[in-house]
């Protein structure tokens, strides 16, 4: 129970044993493995010059094992997971009575341990899952390595092709596409990695936790009749079929929504972008690209794992969405502008810009996004204008200057 980061919310050592213990000892990436790596990146960074305006955003190619990806990665979740932590703890407190609060005095430390090591269980049991599924340091759509490295894990590439049906060669450049891509916009943009856990920490900091069903529970229970054997087990076969968990909400659900659509337009950026580079270059990159959607559609244990944990969805339900967006986006306005878009939060489309795609394109061909105009500067050219023209300016007839003052 000793937590080695006195006052954390989580027992991060604890978290990192766990993973490791579930990893076990992964196999080091070969010289030749690596080599090819860095040329699949290498190669797929020149065709996505052609497919997107943002330069190259790494700047060297890695190969991770899983062992590495744990902990390149640990300090950004870390960060997702300290927020709803520590909300959860407090949320948890303030189900008790005031003065069940005030007697508990030096018990609360113990709490606090014990609250820990149950979060650093459960965070480290689904990043151990995580890791041995992760192929790229991108997953999710999310920015989990600060490293400025692009990097793949292979060990994974030969069992997901399998799995996935497809030539095992071409999925490691779509692959080192994808991750090529996801590290340029990440590079390039600089709001967009805080805004994705900035969403999470404001979500966080809205949570409550919902105990009625335990309530309802206990008050349907007859406490007088549980000397009776019969009623007894009817209580326990009811109790049994009941979902008693303690049911996690938030007053801030517009933060988890906005951090969902985020995530759903850099995964739908990276399936246009991607694809305009492969589309005629990779022969299976059609096929290839549907059974990664339909992946990443199904989910898995480990992301159901985390979600139950913190609250919070790894990925976005809405990505074809975003991809019929920026496809549309791509077509009315070229790529240039397309990529405009990320310049700025406020210019970024929101949920409801997911629903009608048309109504966000005509503000674009309006000239609402990328068009060079600073109200400072127009007012200051106006000013300008006006003390050149001075006591030249014409007046309506029956009206001089000294009218107009």
């Amino acid at each position: 129970m000793n937590n080695p980061e006195p006052g954390s919310p989580v027992n991060f050592a604890l978290t990192e044993r766990i993973a490791r213990q579930q990893i076990g000892r992964p196999e080091k990436v070969s010289d030749n493995t690596d080599r090819a790596v860095g040329d699949a990146i290498r190669l797929t960074e020149l065709w996505l010059d052609d497919a997107t305006v943002l330069p190259v955003g790494a700047n060297r190619v890695e190969s991770w094992n899983s062992s590495m990806w744990l902990d390149n990665t640990l300090p950004t979740w870390k960060r997702f997971v300290v927020p709803v932590a520590e909300r959860m703890n407090e949320a948890s407190l303030e189900q008790l009575p005031e003065e069940a609060r005030a007697q508990m005095g030096p018990m609360l430390d113990m709490m606090n341990s014990m609250s820990a090591m149950n979060f650093g269980m459960q965070i480290g049991h689904a990043l151990g899952s995580l890791a041995k599924d992760a192929v790229t340091s991108s997953d999710f759509g999310l920015p989990l390595a600060n490293t400025g490295a692009a990097a793949v894990l292979p060990s994974r590439i030969n069992d997901l092709a399998k799995q996935l049906e497809v030539p095992a060669q071409e999925l490691i450049m779509y692959l080192a596409a994808r991750e090529a891509a996801h590290q340029r916009l990440f590079a390039h943009i600089p709001w967009l990695a805080e805004r994705l856990i900035s969403s999470v920490e404001e979500y966080a900091a809205g949570l409550s936790i919902d105990y009625s069903a335990m309530e309802e529970a206990t008050r349907a229970l007859n406490l007088e009749s549980m000397e009776d054997p019969a009623q007894l087990q009817e209580a326990m076969e009811q109790l049994q079929n009941m979902d008693m968990s303690p049911q996690i909400h938030s007053a801030n659900v517009h933060a988890k929504e906005r951090l969902q659509t985020l995530l759903a337009l850099v995964e739908g950026w990276v399936d246009v972008v991607v694809m305009d580079a492969l589309r005629e270059r990779l022969p299976k990159a059609q096929a290839i690209h549907e059974s990664w959607v339909r992946r990443r559609a199904t989910g898995g244990s480990a992301e159901e794992a985390f979600e139950k944990v913190v609250g919070v969805q790894l990925g976005s339900p809405r990505v074809a969405d975003a991809v019929d967006l920026w496809r549309r986006l791509d077509d009315a306005v070229g790529q240039q502008r397309r990529d405009q878009v990320w310049d700025h939060p406020d210019f970024i489309p929101v949920a409801a810009d997911l629903d009608n795609s048309a109504a966000f394109i005509d503000s674009v061909l309006g000239g609402s996004v990328d068009d060079d105009f600073d109200p400072i500067a127009e007012l200051q050219k106006q000013l300008e204008k006006e003390a050149r023209e001075g006591d030249n300016r014409e007046f309506p007839k029956g009206r001089s200057k000294d009218d107009e003052s």
